[in-house]
């Protein structure tokens, strides 16, 4: 039975197995019923080229509609069906001046079914909110995707200049594709394009210190506006540390901040701290540094800009480091949220609650547990490793920063010198 409301049209989770117009078709009545439908889900059945031809041409005549569905539809299909089913699909939305969001998770779009996606986010105007979760894109298919929301920006500031009405792109969700560093210089031009984006999402995608480095200096520094960033299971070593750092000043209005599980490293974490600590990130409410390697020091530093800099901070996330449960920064950040969270008016049991305080945090370890004879042992040879690791990171830097400023100087490149040349460069750094 198809589930349909005033403003949904829905087949989400029914397991059909599509594959003609005549399979779809007793399916499609219901849409066209619908004078009124603003939204339509799609998920989680597995349509053929015929069938999504035959609810093209439903959907291109629903100019009501503002939010597309189409994750997980792909399932079991062949390479070869892809881009065609894909593009009747696209080609329809296109068509609808009101569809703001759009939602393609879950598919399967490599280099050989990338082409319809990129054709439409290159000119799909109306564009706020994309969400690109689980789609296996590559770094080379996930740079054409970066560069075709840099085309998008040009096609939506051209229609401005016409008179029309067109919305900034404002969420850009693209978790678990493998962007990795060699599609990082699209990314950031994608960024730097489109400075109002508000919320950016791009967690767990193998992007190394460098690649991060760059999307923050050259793209996301520009999202003045910025209110949520999740670039957690990444990679930033003290290197990623030091540019969000350097551009967190950039951020008046964020939210949120995800940097969990990214190897921020202790000396990192200091570094993230201290720029926090400066102030300017006052409506800074979630914070998520989990899994970093984060010493005492570290957290130090975030307690106390939790106390004197972020008064609208609710809960921080950070299990896993290297400290112990018991340690006065921890107590600190405990009392000083539950308070925040009693003046609230928030229960510990209510419904939300878990939008305060801290995380669990049973996989903390304790550097205490180490031997310290063994410790006090290794003191010069450390003290001597991590000297290295600053020549290493500071060369690295400069590398980065020659590299962000012939992008700003628009200097002539060849076409085959790019964020992998870049991380060549850096590996023989680091």
């Amino acid at each position: 039975m198809v589930s349909s409301t005033a403003s949904v049209f829905s087949l989400e989770g029914r397991g059909l197995r599509l594959e003609t117009a005549a399979d779809i078709e007793p399916h499609l009545q219901a849409l066209r019923d619908n004078s009124s439908v603003e939204e339509v889900r799609l998920g989680g059945n597995t349509l053929g080229v015929e069938a999504c031809e035959a609810l093209a041409r439903v959907l291109e005549t629903k100019d009501t509609l503002h939010v597309v569905n189409l994750a997980d539809i792909f399932t079991s299909r062949l390479v070869t069906e892809i881009p065609p089913a894909l593009s009747s699909l696209l080609n329809a939305v296109l068509k609808l001046p009101a569809v703001h969001t759009v939602d393609l998770s879950d598919n399967a779009f490599g280099l050989a079914t990338q082409a319809p996606l990129v054709d439409f986010l290159s000119r799909h105007t109306p564009l706020q909110h994309l969400i690109l979760n689980n789609n296996g894109l590559g770094p080379r298919a996930g740079a054409m995707i970066g560069d075709a929301l840099a085309s998008l920006h040009a096609k939506k500031e051209a229609a401005r200049k016409d008179g029309k009405e067109v919305p900034s792109l404002e969420t850009v969700i693209c978790g678990r594709n493998r962007l990795e560093n060699g599609s990082m210089e699209a990314w950031a031009r994608a960024f730097a394009a489109h400075k109002g984006v508000k919320a950016v999402k791009m967690v767990q995608n193998g992007i190394r210190q460098e690649g991060v480095s760059h999307l923050l200096r050259a793209g996301l520094r520009h999202a003045t506006g910025l209110k949520v960033l999740d670039l957690q299971d990444n990679t930033f070593t003290v290197l990623g540390s030091r540019a969000l750092a350097e551009v967190l000043p950039e951020w008046k209005e964020v939210q949120e901040l995800g940097i969990g599980d990214c190897l921020l490293s202790a000396r990192g974490a200091v570094v993230v701290a201290e720029a926090i600590g400066k102030g300017g990130n006052e409506k800074l409410q979630t914070l998520r540094l989990q899994f970093n390697d984060m010493d005492v020091k570290g957290l130090r530093g975030f307690a106390d800009a939790a106390k004197l800099v972020l008064p609208a901070l609710k809960r921080i996330e950070v299990n896993g480091n290297l400290f112990n449960e018991d340690d006065p920064s921890i107590t600190a950040l405990r009392e000083l949220l539950d308070d925040r969270r009693h003046q609230a008016g928030v229960e510990s049991d209510d419904e939300n609650a878990n939008e305060w305080g801290l995380d669990s945090l049973s996989d903390l370890e304790d550097e205490e547990d180490d031997d310290e004879e063994a410790e006090e042992g290794d003191e010069d040879e450390e003290v001597e490793e991590r000297e290295e690791e600053r020549e290493r990171d500071e060369k690295a830097e400069r590398i980065l920063k020659d590299a962000d400023e012939a992008e700003a100087e628009n200097v002539p490149e060849e076409t085959d010198r790019g964020i992998d040349e870049l991380a060549r460069k850096l590996d023989k750094v680091l």
